[in-house]
C-alpha cells in the first residue's frame, strides 16, 4: 500500500496537534499569514554569514557545499548586503560557479535578526500553548541553493521539523523507517531505496511538517534555486548533556561555542593534556593528565549549590521568556529615557524576575537578563505598571517605586528592558 503526505488547506494549531503532531507528515498549502518574509530571511542570512580575516574561514554555524564538496573557506561565496536579495545572490553565484550546484546552510538562524525572531516566536506560540515549551529550545536553519539533494543524504533527526517554503520548489522524500541494513547513520546514494519512499513538493508559502522518527532527504524539484527555513523541535534522543551545555555556558551563534566559553565559567587553568608513556610494559600511567584533573575539580566546584543555584535560576527564567527559541538575538545598546517618554510592553514579551541574594534582583525578558539593585517592591510596581494596553510615561512608572528606592536604578532597568526589545518607546 502506497503512502502519501496529507494535504491541508486550512491551518490551526489545535487541529494540527490533534491529527499530526508526533504522528505523520502533513503539508499545509499557502499558509497565511506567513511566519517568515524573504527580506528578513535574506538579512538574517547576511548577518549569519560573516567572514573575517585573510583566510576567510567558513563561520562555524554556516556550511557551503559545491556539488558534493563542503568548503572550508568561503572564497567570497557567502551572501552579502551588496547582493540585495536572494535573486542577486543567485545571479552572482551562477556566474562564479559556472552552473555547479551549491547548498548554503545557516544554523541558529533566528538569532541573527530580531524582526524574524519576533515573527517566528509569535507564530509558534500557539504550538507551545498546546504541547509545552521545548526543554532546550527549538532550532532554526536556513537551506538555500540549487543542490540535487541535502548534502548529508538520507538521515533521521532528533527533531520534529517544520519546513517553510520561501522561494522556488523543494521536494522532501520520506521513509517511515530506516530503508537500509548497513551500520551507517546516513546515505548519500539512496537510489536503490526510492521505491520504498514517498515525497511532497513544497512551494512558496507552503508549510510541511514531519515527525522526528521519519528518515528523510531534501531534493531540488527543479534546477532553479530554492530557499526554505526549517524549524526543529527536539523530540528524540534527548540527553541530559543538552541541559548541561545550557547550564554551563551561554551559546554564541556566531561561534557555536560558549559566549564566555566553558573556560571562563568553569575557570579551568591551562595544563598538559597528553599523558606520559607508555611504560616498558606498554601501558599508560594510571594517573590522569593534569588538565583532566583540573577539569574535574572545576566542574565539582561549579556544582556546589551556591554556584549552580543562581545559574539555574538565570537559565530557567531566560528559557521561559525566550519564546521557545534560543539563543536570543543580542540586546541593542541601551538608550537614555526621559521622564516624558512613553513605554508599552512589546507583543509577546514577558518580563520575569527573581531575588538575586544580596545583589538585588535578576530580571529577564526575551531570553536576555540583567541584574538590578531594585528590591521586590520596586520590581512588582514597575512590572505591574506595564501590563495595561496603554503606553505609560516613564515619570509615572518611577513615581510608583517605594520611597527610598533610587529612581535612577529604576530608569536604568527600563532602559535595559527596552534594549531587550521587551518595551517599545511610543512616539
Amino acid at each position: 500500500m502506497s503512502i502519501s503526505v496529507a494535504v491541508e488547506k486550512e491551518f490551526d494549531w489545535t487541529t494540527f496537534v490533534e491529527r499530526y503532531w508526533d504522528r505523520s507528515p502533513v503539508l499545509f498549502r499557502a499558509l497565511s499569514p506567513a511566519p517568515f518574509e524573504a527580506s528578513e530571511v535574506f538579512r538574517s542570512a547576511v548577518h549569519g554569514s560573516p567572514c573575517a580575516g585573510p583566510e576567510e574561514r567558513m563561520p562555524p554555524h554556516a556550511q557551503l557545499t559545491v556539488e558534493r564538496v563542503q568548503l572550508d573557506t568561503a572564497g567570497g561565496l557567502l551572501p552579502t548586503a551588496e547582493d540585495g536579495d536572494f535573486d542577486g545572490y543567485d545571479t552572482r553565484l551562477a556566474a562564479r560557479l559556472g552552473g555547479l550546484r551549491y547548498a548554503l546552510v545557516v544554523n541558529d538562524f533566528h538569532a541573527f535578526d530580531a524582526d524574524l525572531w519576533s515573527r517566528e516566536r509569535a507564530f509558534y506560540a500557539g504550538l507551545w500553548e498546546a504541547v509545552g515549551l521545548p526543554v532546550t529550545g527549538a532550532i532554526t536553519t536556513l537551506f538555500h541553493g540549487t543542490y540535487e539533494h541535502s548534502p548529508v543524504g538520507v538521515h533521521k533527526d532528533r527533531f520534529a521539523t517544520f519546513m517553510f517554503g520561501l522561494r522556488g520548489r523543494k521536494r522532501m522524500r520520506f521513509w517511515p523507517r530506516r530503508p537500509w541494513d548497513e551500520a551507517v547513520s546516513t546515505k548519500v546514494d539512496y537510489t536503490g531505496h526510492l521505491p520504498e519512499s514517498f515525497s511532497a513538493d513544497v512551494g512558496p508559502g507552503d508549510l510541511l511538517y514531519w515527525p522526528s522518527d521519519y528518515y528523510h532527504v531534501g531534493e531540488s524539484a527543479t534546477t532553479s534555486p530554492a530557499t526554505s527555513v526549517n524549524v526543529g523541535v527536539p523530540r528524540d534522543e534527548h540527553h541530559v548533556g543538552y541541559e548541561m551545555e545550557a547550564l554551563i555556558a551561554d551559546l554564541d551563534p556566531t561561534r557555536r561555542t560558549g559566549r564566555g566559553s566553558l573556560d571562563t565559567l568553569l575557570h579551568v587553568p591551562e595544563a598538559e593534556v597528553s599523558a606520559p608513556g607508555p611504560g616498558p610494559d606498554g601501558l599508560l600511567s594510571p594517573v590522569l593528565p593534569e588538565a583532566f584533573n583540573d577539569a574535574v575539580r572545576a566542574l565539582a566546584a561549579f556544582a556546589r549549590p551556591e554556584r549552580t543555584g543562581p545559574r539555574v535560576t538565570t537559565v530557567s527564567l531566560r528559557h521561559w521568556t525566550a519564546g521557545g527559541f534560543a539563543p536570543a538575538p543580542p540586546a541593542t545598546a541601551p538608550r537614555a529615557l526621559a521622564d516624558t517618554d512613553r513605554l508599552r510592553t512589546a507583543p509577546g514579551a514577558r518580563v520575569l524576575w527573581a531575588p538575586d541574594g544580596d545583589a538585588g534582583t535578576l530580571c529577564t525578558a526575551n531570553g536576555l537578563h540583567t541584574r538590578t539593585p531594585l528590591g521586590p517592591g520596586a520590581m512588582t510596581a514597575i512590572t505591574q505598571s506595564l501590563t495595561g494596553p496603554a503606553p505609560v510615561r516613564v515619570s509615572d512608572i518611577l513615581s510608583l517605586v517605594p520611597p527610598g528606592t533610587p529612581r535612577e536604578d529604576a530608569r536604568t532597568l527600563l532602559e535595559h528592558l527596552e534594549s531587550f526589545r521587551a518595551l517599545h518607546r511610543e512616539p
